[in-house]
Order: structure tokens, then C-alpha cells, then sequence
């Protein structure tokens, strides 16, 4: 897909009433355990309040899960509508996958449901198996997910413990980078396509090792071009709203 250029509001220089009421973009660097929605509720709310709008559009280009950090793209006012031509960009992210325990999730947001321990494995049979990824995969997304089943969010079932299975979906993943210095915990670096599941590739990552694995930590470092280095925590992103009022 080709890389989308628009009006953004990425330096404090750039902050204004007329910029965002029009139409501009954001590039946030979300919390953790605080939800995307939260996000924009506050961009929002940060813009209500202290520009007057009576009503605004934001949204953003793609969600995160409260347990992930990074990058998140906000559009606001006319742009929302290009949201669309920015959520199938490419996605770039690191963390953290412990092997030897899952969870329901496949991630922390449940507890432990087994432990398997992985001190047979070797740095070279990790490495190995990492590879195996690179290219097109067929992996189910976790049942704590944001897709629907018969119209009901997945995780609305799996919180109810439904007998619900979501249908493996394609993930296309170009890279996927491990660093096995410090097992049980693998740092990793994914490059991958828009729609892939990294909670899932870290579950059946530890599946085809025979130990369990799940995600133990998520930062989203970039969208296309739009990397986090460029980002600014909600607090900065009120300040200079606030700075720009008193500046004009």
C-alpha cells in the first residue's frame, strides 16, 4: 500500500485551533493498561476543553491492547476520514515472549493456565523455529480479541468462558528478529502486515517449540513511516494545546 502524507500536528509549533478543526494527523504514544479508545476520548476531551469545539471527530488508525505501549495514529476533524488508507500500512513492533507458560490471553491480562518449563530447548532450536514464521501464516487470533463472532466482540464470549473458537485468519510477518540471551524471556522485533496478531504468534511460536509461550510485553515502534520517536504522551499533547492558546 502506498504511504499516506497528511497535515499533521507532530511539533508543538504546529498546534492550533483551525489545524485540528479542519483536519490533521497525531502521532500518540499510548499508556500502558489504558485502553486506545482511552486515548482518543482524551484527545478529545483535551480539544473540547480547551479549544471550545462543540463537537469534534477523532479516531485512530489501528488498536493496541491495554498491555501494549506505542504507537497509536489519531486522525482528527475531515482526516478521520482517511483513517482507512492507514490502518492496512505496515506495522513494526518489540517485545518481550517468556517461554514455558500460557495463559488464556496469551498474554498477562489472564492468569497462568499452565507451566511447562523450556530448559531442553536450545538457543539454536529457538532461533530455528523463529524463522519458520517469516512469510504468509495461518494463526487463530486469541478469543480475548476485539473480532466479532456472530456480531459480539470475541472477548465479550471468552470472558463469559463460551465454547467460542475464532477461525485462523492470514498474518503475513517479513520479519521476526529473537535474542535468546536471556531464556525463559526472548526479546524479539516483528515487521509485519497489518491484521497480525502478535499475541497469537507468540502463543504458537511456543506451541511448535512444545513448551507454551505467551506475550509478556508489546511496544508498536511504527506504522509505515510514522515511527513512535515522533510521539508524545497525553500529558505533552495537553500541555502544548494549552501553550498554544496563551502563544496565539
Amino acid at each position: 500500500m502506498a504511504e499516506l502524507t497528511l497535515p499533521s500536528c507532530t511539533q508543538k509549533e504546529t498546534f492550533c485551533a483551525s489545524a485540528f478543526k479542519e483536519g490533521a494527523l497525531l502521532l500518540m504514544d499510548k499508556p500502558y493498561e489504558k485502553s486506545s479508545f482511552w486515548v482518543v476520548k482524551r484527545v478529545r476531551g483535551i480539544l473540547k476543553k480547551h479549544y471550545g469545539f462543540k463537537k469534534l471527530k477523532v479516531g485512530h488508525s489501528g488498536t493496541l491492547d491495554p498491555l501494549a505501549t506505542g504507537l497509536l495514529v489519531l486522525c482528527t476533524g475531515k482526516y478521520t476520514k482517511k483513517l482507512t488508507q492507514l490502518i492496512g500500512l505496515a506495522k513494526c513492533y518489540t517485545g518481550v515472549i517468556e517461554l514455558g507458560k500460557t495463559t488464556p490471553s496469551f498474554d498477562l491480562e489472564t492468569p497462568f493456565d499452565s507451566e511447562f518449563g523450556a530448559d531442553t530447548l536450545s538457543p539454536q532450536d529457538i532461533e530455528k523455529e523463529a524463522k519458520k514464521f517469516i512469510g504468509d501464516n495461518s494463526l487463530a487470533p486469541p478469543l480475548y480479541s476485539a473480532k466479532k463472532i456472530d456480531g459480539v466482540r470475541a472477548y465479550e464470549y471468552a470472558r463469559q468462558n463460551a465454547d467460542k473458537t475464532l477461525a485462523p485468519v492470514k498474518m503475513s510477518i517479513d520479519k521476526f528478529l529473537v535474542n535468546v540471551k536471556k531464556l525463559p524471556d526472548i526479546d524479539f522485533e516483528v515487521h509485519c502486515a497489518s491484521g497480525t496478531y502478535i499475541r497469537s504468534l507468540a502463543h504458537q511460536f511456543g506451541q511448535n517449540l512444545g513448551c507454551g509461550a505467551y506475550l509478556k510485553k508489546l511496544h508498536r515502534t511504527s506504522i509505515g513511516h510514522y515511527t513512535v520517536n515522533q510521539a508524545i504522551s497525553i500529558e505533552t499533547f495537553e500541555q502544548w494545546v494549552i501553550d498554544s492558546r496563551v502563544d496565539g
